[in-house]
């Protein structure tokens, strides 16, 4: 019989869809990622793992199981930069993800971030939990308002067209973005071909596009410098999408309005400048955060591990 390994606890329904697979199933209780030596009996003991976000499959933990028993990584989530796909193929283990079931929760949380950053809200908050707050008067904290102006969208892939669907319909914004190719859109945007012109040109800038090496540090200080003084970055896809020490230096020299992020570049370390802020709003990656959507994210896994087991073709494979 298989041996499958889900790393992390997941919602009831899913491990129960797990259960009922012609499989051995061992359901692992630590919420903290994979430990070295775990990485490695993963690859070494089990048929198939279901990793998640932080179980970090690198090509060295390839390298050290050059014959793994795994061949097939159904990972929770549909960012999948934390696995070595070359060393993966070449080790013939097949990797497969969840996307579209993570779109419109992680959309509503860039949209939130962006409300939440230009009107401050993180920062009013703060006041009145600490009984700070005076009383409201007509030039308390003032921020941005939102509605009627222009967002640009770094990676227009489905959480990107999902942010700008939002923020267009639901805000009347005007929508630019930046990604490799041009879409075909239900609603008028404009693509911008450079990403410095696209800082400099919207009054936020929505990081939506996958992880990895291609996108690292995308956002850094060159195209923070270009974007307007009163403008927003929001970071809802991969921590290291945006050069944090950069982001920091901006932040405390008021060079951009605020910024809002879900995700952070060491994650879960935040530094302690960037907590310091108030022109910042913290999230601790929210965004699929719901329990439907975590439980249609693990039922899709489970589809992909049921297929391989089956020896069907896999609905999910990256």
């Amino acid at each position: 019989m298989s041996r499958v390994w889900i790393t992390r606890p997941l919602p009831d329904t899913v491990v129960a869809a797990a259960r009922a697979l012609d499989a051995e199933i061992v359901v692992r209780r630590e919420t903290l990622p994979l430990t070295a030596e775990e990485l490695r009996a993963a690859l070494r003991d089990f048929d198939v793992v279901l990793p998640t976000l932080g179980d970090q499959f690198s090509a060295q933990v390839f390298a050290d199981v050059p014959v793994p028993r795994c061949t097939l990584l159904a990972n929770f989530g549909v960012g999948y930069n934390h696995i070595d796909l070359a060393a993966a193929a070449v080790a013939g283990v097949q990797v497969t993800n969840t996307p579209g079931a993570v779109t419109d929760a992680t959309a509503d949380i860039g949209v939130m971030l962006m409300l939440m950053s230009a009107r401050r809200a993180g920062e009013g908050e703060r006041m009145v939990r600490s009984d700070a707050w005076p009383g409201w008067h007509p030039t308390q904290m003032l921020g941005l308002h939102m509605s009627g102006k222009t967002v640009g969208i770094v990676g227009m892939g489905r959480i990107g067209q999902a942010i700008a669907q939002r923020c267009h319909f639901g805000f009347g914004m005007a929508v630019r973005y930046f990604n490799r190719s041009p879409k075909e859109l239900p609603f008028a945007a404009t693509r911008v071909e450079d990403l410095n012109a696209l800082a400099a040109s919207v009054d936020f800038l929505v990081a939506a596009v996958p992880g990895g090496g291609a996108t690292r540090h995308i956002i850094n200080a060159e195209v923070l410098r270009a974007m307007q003084s009163y403008a927003h970055l929001i970071n809802i896809s991969r921590g290291d999408v945006v050069e944090e020490a950069a982001l920091i230096a901006a932040l405390e020299a008021g060079q951009i309005g605020g910024a809002g992020l879900d995700v952070y570049e060491h994650e879960p370390a935040v530094p302690d400048a960037l907590r310091a802020l108030d022109n910042v709003t913290l999230l601790p990656h929210l965004g699929t955060a719901a329990l439907e959507v975590r439980t249609d994210m693990g039922l899709m896994a489970v589809d992909n591990v049921a297929a391989f087991l089956a020896g069907q073709t896999l609905p999910n494979p990256v």
